[in-house]
């Protein structure tokens, strides 16, 4: 059965970042970029800064247990001529200025490949990522180990993102939220990192589908079972890592993001997920498909306390009405 109530509940209550640490996260990266734009080396170069990655897709889910959540943030800056023949400048500097604030220096703050990464005890991490705009019109980002300029579209892959989930009717955010909390706390295909997850995901829907059948994305557990099921069929065709482009026209590809055998096991534990799924879909009994969808995403997939209520509500007072009805008949 599909049960889309109890998907609600599901994401709410489980799966999505709850709304204060959104906010709170909100917050924080506004409070950085404050005392970036302040600094007195790197303050002038600073343009602006665009949320990235998971936290600008809305695809960013509650962490395992007491683990952090992280989110990226591109911090736009104008390109400096002295520091171009080293892009790794931009780091370093970034990284410095943290260093330089009163608040800030006091935190645990280190630079990555491609940013700076501020970290919050017990709650989060930002990872900071410079992103020049040359002046041959080129978008780049920093690749502090090889110190070299990395070509990147982030509004591009956003805007993709936008147009795969309208024509699944606003459901594929939601499912990949739902792919990522089973990798994440089912501990299943781990090492498959988001970016891929999310592009092959977003890769299944498609338009001429929902032509043929405008309900195949109609709501939660059937845009589910459609693009999981769609994923799968397009792993089993290929045993082989297939090249996995950057769908935002970059002309690069995620391949270096993992190795033929966190593939093969993706591709297996995808197998097994797609047949769960299908399973639980399809059960006509609804405490055999609750008990399926369980043994997939876990206890908090559940009918909402409210239903809840009413059902108990509801059959307190057939129960009521019954013993009334006994008692006069007597």
């Amino acid at each position: 059965m599909q049960l889309s109530d109890h998907f609600t509940e599901l994401l709410r209550s489980t799966v999505n970042l709850s709304q204060f640490k959104l906010d709170l996260l909100d917050t924080r990266v506004e409070a950085i970029y404050r005392a970036l734009k302040a600094d007195e080396v790197i303050g002038g170069l600073i343009l602006g800064k665009v949320p990235q990655g998971s936290w600008a897709h809305r695809t960013i889910i509650n962490p395992v247990a007491d683990a952090e959540f992280d989110a990226d943030v591109m911090l736009l800056m104008a390109e400096n001529p002295h520091w171009s023949q080293s892009p790794k400048s931009y780091i370093e500097e970034v990284y410095a200025a943290l260093h330089r604030h009163s608040t800030y220096k006091e935190m645990p703050h280190s630079r990555k490949c491609r940013c700076v990464r501020l970290v919050y005890s017990n709650s989060m991490h930002v990872d900071i990522v410079p992103s020049v705009r040359l002046s041959d019109g080129r978008e780049v980002i920093v690749n502090r180990d090889e110190d070299c300029w990395e070509y990147t579209d982030s509004e591009g892959f956003s805007t993709w993102m936008r147009a795969q989930d309208e024509t699944a009717q606003g459901n594929l955010r939601k499912v990949i939220r739902l792919v990522k909390f089973l990798r994440d706390h089912k501990g299943s295909f781990t090492g498959t990192r988001s970016v891929i997850l999310t592009t092959l995901l977003g890769n299944q829907v498609n338009a001429s589908k929902k032509l043929a059948d405008p309900g195949y994305y109609r709501d939660v557990p059937t845009a589910l079972l459609h693009i999981i099921g769609d994923l799968d069929i397009y792993l089993q065709a290929n045993p082989v890592k297939p090249s996995v482009q950057d769908p935002s026209g970059s002309g690069l590809t995620f391949d270096h993001r993992w190795e033929q055998s966190t593939y093969s096991y993706f591709r297996d534990r995808i197998h097994k997920h797609a047949q769960e799924v299908h399973d639980a879909y399809y059960a006509e009994d609804k405490d055999t498909s609750v008990r399926l969808w369980q043994e997939v995403f876990g206890a908090g997939f559940k009918a909402p306390a409210a239903a809840s209520s009413s059902a108990k509500f509801s059959t307190a007072t057939a129960a009521a009405t019954a013993a009334t009805r006994t008692g006069r008949a007597g």
